[in-house]
This record gives C-alpha cells, sequence and structure tokens, in this order.
C-alpha cells in the first residue's frame, strides 16, 4: 500500500497532462470556419474589414468538381483562322505609342462628375471595348451592369454611403484612413447621384448554362480586372472620367438590389460622366519609368 500511495501522485500529473494534450490537439484541429463570429458590444455579428465578394475563388475544389451540376468541357479543337492585324513602320510605332501614352497619362479619378447627359451608344461602345479582354480559357467571365434610373442610383449611394462610414470608422484602420486622407476622400458619395451612369462590374465566379449545369470560369477575378482596365483607357480615349471604387462589404446588398445571381460578386464600381466644370484633382506625380521597369 505504500508503493502505491508514492506512486498516486505521480500518476495524477501524467494523467493530467495527457488530458492537457488532447485537448489542446483537440482546439488546433478545429477549423476556423466552425469557430461562431465574434459579437460587437451591442450584440450584433461584428464584419469583418476584408469584403469577401473581393477574394479571389477561382480555385475549384475537388468536392465541386465531383458535383454533377458541373458540366465537362469537350475536348474537340477549335477551328483557327488566319490573323493578319496591321503592321506599322518604326516610325509609326513611336508615334502611336507616345500618343497613346500621352492620351492615359491624362488619366484622373475625378470625384467631381457632371449630371449632363451622355449618349447611351458611347457607354455601350467603351463596355465592348472593355469585353475584349483576354480571360481564362475565354469564359469572360464579367457582367457589366449600367444604371442611368436617379431612384437606383441614389438607393445604391445609400447603401455604399452606409457601409463606407463603417469602413472609415472601424473596418479600414488609423493608418489606412490616415493615407486617404492628404487625397480628401471620406464615406460621402455625392457623384453616385449625379453621374448620369454608374457600371457596376461584376465577376462571374462561375458560369451557368441555360440547363442549369455549371461551368468553370478560370482565373476569373484576373480576366475581370483586366476587362476593367481596358474600361477606364475606353473611358479616356472619350473623354469621360470616373473614380475607381471597391466599396467594401457592399457587394451582397447591391448584387440583392440589382437582381444579380449568386454567381456574380462585385468587383468594381464606377460613376461615369463629363467632368464638373470646378472638378479638381490631387496634385501627384507618377512614379518614373526606372522606378516600375525591370529590363533584363
Amino acid at each position: 500500500m505504500a508503493l502505491v500511495s508514492a506512486f498516486t501522485p505521480l500518476f495524477v500529473a501524467v494523467l493530467c497532462v495527457v488530458i492537457v494534450f488532447f485537448f489542446r490537439s483537440y482546439l488546433r484541429a478545429e477549423s476556423p470556419s466552425q469557430q461562431k463570429p465574434s459579437t460587437a458590444a451591442g450584440g450584433t455579428t461584428s464584419r469583418p474589414w476584408v469584403d469577401e465578394d473581393l477574394q479571389d475563388d477561382t480555385e475549384i475544389s475537388a468536392k465541386d468538381n465531383e458535383d454533377d451540376d458541373w458540366i465537362v468541357s469537350g475536348t474537340e479543337d477549335l477551328p483557327h483562322v488566319p490573323y493578319t492585324p496591321p503592321r506599322y513602320s518604326e516610325e509609326e510605332m513611336l508615334e502611336r505609342s507616345q500618343q497613346f501614352y500621352k492620351l492615359l497619362n491624362q488619366r484622373r479619378s475625378v470625384r467631381f462628375i457632371s449630371p449632363e447627359p451622355v449618349p447611351r451608344e458611347v457607354i455601350e461602345n467603351v463596355i465592348r471595348a472593355a469585353g475584349t479582354a483576354p480571360s481564362g480559357a475565354h469564359t469572360e467571365p464579367w457582367t457589366f451592369v449600367v444604371v442611368a434610373d436617379a431612384e437606383t442610383k441614389h438607393k445604391i449611394r445609400e447603401i455604399v454611403e452606409q457601409e463606407e462610414e463603417i469602413n472609415y470608422k472601424q473596418r479600414m484602420g488609423d493608418k489606412w484612413v490616415h493615407d486617404l486622407r492628404r487625397l480628401r476622400t471620406n464615406w460621402v458619395k455625392e457623384y453616385l447621384d449625379t453621374a448620369p451612369y454608374l457600371i457596376l462590374i461584376f465577376k462571374q465566379t462561375y458560369g451557368i448554362l441555360p440547363d442549369g449545369k455549371k461551368k468553370t470560369h478560370y482565373y476569373n477575378e484576373i480576366s475581370v480586372s483586366i476587362s476593367c482596365g481596358l474600361l477606364l483607357a475606353a473611358l479616356q480615349n472619350v473623354g469621360l472620367v470616373t473614380v475607381t471604387s471597391t466599396p467594401l462589404n457592399c457587394g451582397p446588398q447591391l448584387r440583392v438590389l440589382l437582381r444579380r445571381p449568386a454567381n456574380e460578386k462585385l468587383l468594381m464600381l464606377l460613376p461615369v460622366g463629363y467632368p464638373a466644370p470646378d472638378a479638381t484633382v490631387p496634385d501627384l506625380t507618377r512614379k518614373d519609368l526606372s522606378d516600375v521597369m525591370v529590363f533584363v
């Protein structure tokens, strides 16, 4: 009995270590997605500052691929046709490259937009130009929603300003807000009412065929981002202005307002029009070529 009594404390200590080890292993095994969302002081669920709609979800999991709802693309080769674009002399190439750079170097983010009407045909053509962008496996995973209705534009402004105020006061953090202060930006977006058009660019995270089957859209966010760049260049080419806007956590509400399907997620919002007569922009300079290009 004395021997048993002597080993009892040691046995209890070893048992405690084993219990703690298994308990910690269980906690580590829990996925973050299984954790309950944090709750703010008022009892409401706090939302993350990162916009989930802007997260790149190009990758398709093995489980998704096994779903019968996904279509298997054919393996047949597409016919190829001759491609003979115009070829310019070196002098013409240099002149055209200089003129194009001069045009795009005048592009600025403008927050003071005139309500003056813009021909709808012009907007249709610049979106056609944006639609020429390359895309993964030529899936063209973009939807351009053009809003001209005054009531809908105002509803969009209400949604954006409500979320942006939370962004500036809670989600973005002091450093981000401080970096934007010199640009004189805040959550008030008057241009969402005054601009004759709002163009909301949605990325299609996957395609939906007429029979309901789903089609994989490879690199959908990169593809749509490229098309946005072409859209900005096309707008500059016709003398219109815009400001690139990616309001955090507005995507789901705007998707519902505009009756977009679940496979579409908001990537960018562009107010489009002529600059207001009294428009101003920050006096900024661009990086020198030596700072952005590496020639090997």
